[in-house]
Formats: structure tokens, sequence, C-alpha cells
């Protein structure tokens, strides 16, 4: 039998379905496992479960908010380089009629997480509210652009917390937000450096210099915050900061020498040191805080 068209088509729609979900991009939602590793209830069954229902429902809500950024977006991405090929709606791999059934799917899988875990899709709910502004106003108005994308984060975390009825430290917090602040300036800057202007309308408010000032603030805060965290809260886990200093220094290496991090996700499962990097910090804060 030979392959037609006709034959590839749905497949090339399923494929360009599963494409627009961008699983790759759900390595983001393992910050809503950071409270559960630092209280270190892993070990208990009913946490480790209220945990991981979080953590998909993340997923869903994250998938959710691409597409409706691919649909908003859609006429933009056609005329753009890359993106005319990448994202599935542009490239006329998935109709939009599609990715609307697709993105119903997605809110009734959350309607149904109202029913086992109503506080953490009140989380949730915040973090879809922000991603529609973001897709509609924030991400044309400069620094507003960077801070909703660090914000994401940071009620990932809170949604972690919610998940397991605990109170996230405020160091945790402002941790959080200084890490995502610095992944986003970066990712700023990568946009610049391979589009320039053209990638992004914010772009032409920003220059390689500010976002790297920008880059290097955070960064700065997110070591300082987080090694005052472990020092006056859990010095049991001194022995992460190296770890942590490792990671931003291997971070700006790969986006700066070897000209990626536009996208964080791709950057961290393409470089092995420090993909190893940050599944050594897991393992070691785990060891430490392994119940007694």
């Amino acid at each position: 039998m030979h392959d037609t068209a006709m034959d590839r088509a749905p497949l090339a729609q399923l494929s360009g379905l599963l494409r627009l979900l961008r699983p790759r991009q759900w390595v983001k939602n393992g910050f809503v496992l950071a409270p559960l590793l630092f209280t270190g209830l892993f070990l208990e069954p009913a946490a480790l479960q209220q945990s991981l229902l979080a953590v998909l429902l993340f997923c869903v809500a994250s998938s959710a908010a691409y597409i409706i950024n691919d649909i908003h977006d859609i006429d933009s991405d056609r005329r753009h380089p890359k993106k005319s090929i990448t994202r599935p709606l542009a490239a006329g791999t998935v109709t939009l009629s599609a990715a609307l059934a697709l993105l119903a799917g997605l809110l009734a899988v959350l309607v149904w997480g109202w029913t086992a875990a109503p506080e953490v899709v009140l989380v949730i709910a915040a973090y879809l509210a922000l991603n529609l502004a973001y897709s509609f106003v924030l991400k044309h108005q400069p620094v507003l652009d960077i801070f909703s994308i660090a914000t994401g984060f940071v009620l990932r975390v809170y949604a972690g917390a919610t998940a397991l009825d605990v109170p996230v430290s405020s160091w945790m917090f402002i941790t959080t937000l200084c890490l995502a602040l610095y992944l986003a300036a970066l990712k700023r800057r990568q946009e610049l450096g391979h589009s320039g202007t053209q990638g992004r309308q914010v772009l032409e408010k920003y220059s390689m210099a500010l976002v790297d000032r920008y880059a290097q603030m955070s960064a700065a805060g997110a070591l300082m915050f987080y090694s005052m965290f472990v020092i006056s809260s859990r010095p049991e886990l001194v022995i992460t900061i190296p770890l942590v200093i490792f990671g931003l220094f291997r971070y700006w290496y790969i986006v700066e020498a070897l000209d990626t991090g536009e996208s964080p996700t791709d950057a961290l499962l393409a470089d092995w040191p420090l993909l190893l990097t940050v599944l050594l910090w897991v393992a070691a804060c785990g060891w430490e805080m392994w119940p007694d």
C-alpha cells in the first residue's frame, strides 16, 4: 500500500495537536514540587498524591495557556521566520476548530480538578488570568512582561504549598522570583540576539546591555536569598549552595558561549552538565530532608 497525503493528514494533525500542548515545557511545572521537597513530606503517600495531582493540573493549565496564546498570535506567528514552522496553528498543521476543541477538553479537566483540589484550582485560575493578561496586554509592556513570566513560577510554588496545606517561606517565594526573573531576562536576551526587534514588539524597548543587567541582578538575588534561607532556616542544605552557583554559571555559559537559552526548558534538557546539576541538587535536598 502506498502512503498518500490523505493518509498522512490525520497523523500530521495528531502530531500538531501534541506539539500544541508543548509537553517539553511541562518541566517548568516541577516548581510545584518544591514545597513537597523542602517540607520532607515526600515519603507520605497522601502528600505525594496531592502534589502530583497539582503538577498534573498545572500541566493541563499551562497547555491551555499556550493554546490561547497561539490562537491570539496566529497572524504574527505566520510572519515569524521560525514560529511559522514550529507553531502548529501558524504552520497550518492544526486547524483552529481542532485547537478550540482541545482547549475545551483541557478546561473540562480543570473543572473536574475543582472537585478534587479546589484550592489548587483557585491558584491555577489566577495563573490562567495572568496568562490571559500576558497574551493580550502585558507581553507588550517592558519589564512587566518579564515579571509576568516570573510570577507564573511563583504561582507554581504556591500551588504546591496549597496542595499540601503548608505555609510557604518568604525565602522560597523571593528566591523563586529572582531565579525566574534571571531565566526570563536571559530569554529576552536571546530573542533580541536571534531575531532583533522583529521577534516581539516589546523587544524594541530593550537592549542587550539592559537585559544583561537585569539577569545579573536577578542571579545575584537568587543566590543571595537562597543562601540566606539555607543558613538561617536549613543549615543542613549548605552543601547545595555550590550546586546553585554552578547551575547559574553553567546556564549563563550555554546562553553566551553556546548561543542557546531562548527556551530555558530546551537548554536544560540539551545540556547534560546543567541537567546533572539540577538532579544532584534535588538528590542532595532529598537526602538532607529525609525524615528521621
